[in-house]
């Protein structure tokens, strides 16, 4: 059993035996490794995401939340190739973390076979190397957006002059390149602000009331827009 396979079957024994713990000991003798090892491995499931906690006392031990993680998952090799391919057009945008992050965590519950004929698919699908240059300023935009928080952005023009600009975070529009649509203060109106222009940005303490936006009124879009939960269901 290699690494991955592990952290996968670590996942799915707790789940099975949830809420009751299990002791780094007991599964390090359950899978063949050092206590160590398994401490380990949960440390590393815990800052993927994976929601994991210990319970101290005699009879603790390890434990998963099972109302928040995965059960196994039925996808085919070429829905996870596929979902491949989406990640990698997603480079340089505000959900490029995020999607790597959730593609790892659909691979490590899909069955071994599974996971080998999608490795298979995708050794013979070939890409850009670097079709977008990834930038670390996009999460920050994210997160502001997603905590309705107020934005400190230093924004460079068509020129290259910059300014500094407070910006009521309002949506993405994605393309190319991607925008952040914002209320700037300054000049009391919406904008689309190119996240390739975007020199810094930080969020602020204040937080702020989400403001309609018409898109038809933003200029130079040159072409409609839907949004993410109408293209697919989040019901």
């Amino acid at each position: 059993m290699n690494r991955t396979e592990r952290l996968y079957a670590l996942v799915e024994e707790l789940r099975a035996v949830s809420p009751r713990p299990r002791s780094a000991r007991w599964l390090a003798e359950r899978f063949g490794v050092s206590t160590r090892t398994i401490e380990r491995d949960l440390g590393a499931l815990q800052q993927s995401g994976v929601p994991l906690y210990a319970e101290p006392g005699r009879s603790g031990g390890y434990v998963v939340d099972k109302d928040h993680t995965l059960p196994p998952l039925t996808i085919t090799p070429a829905e996870a190739a596929a979902l491949a391919v989406a990640l990698h057009a997603l480079a340089g945008t505000p959900f490029a973390a995020d999607a790597r992050s959730a593609l790892y965590k659909v691979f490590a519950v899909m069955p071994q076979r599974d996971r080998q004929a999608a490795r298979e698919l995708a050794s013979l699908v070939r890409l850009p190397a670097d079709p977008v240059r990834p930038t670390p300023l996009p999460p920050t935009l994210r997160e502001a957006l997603s905590g309705h928080r107020l934005l400190h952005l230093r924004y460079a023009d068509a020129r290259g002059e910059t300014s500094d600009l407070t910006v009521e975070p309002l949506g993405f529009l994605g393309g190319d390149p991607w925008c952040l649509v914002g209320w700037c203060r300054l000049c009391s109106a919406a904008h689309g602000f190119r996240l390739d222009r975007i020199r810094e940005a930080r969020a602020l303490e204040e937080t702020v009331e989400p403001r309609p936006v018409d898109l038809s009124r933003l200029g130079g879009l040159g072409r409609d827009f839907v949004t993410l939960d109408t293209l697919y269901s989040f019901a």
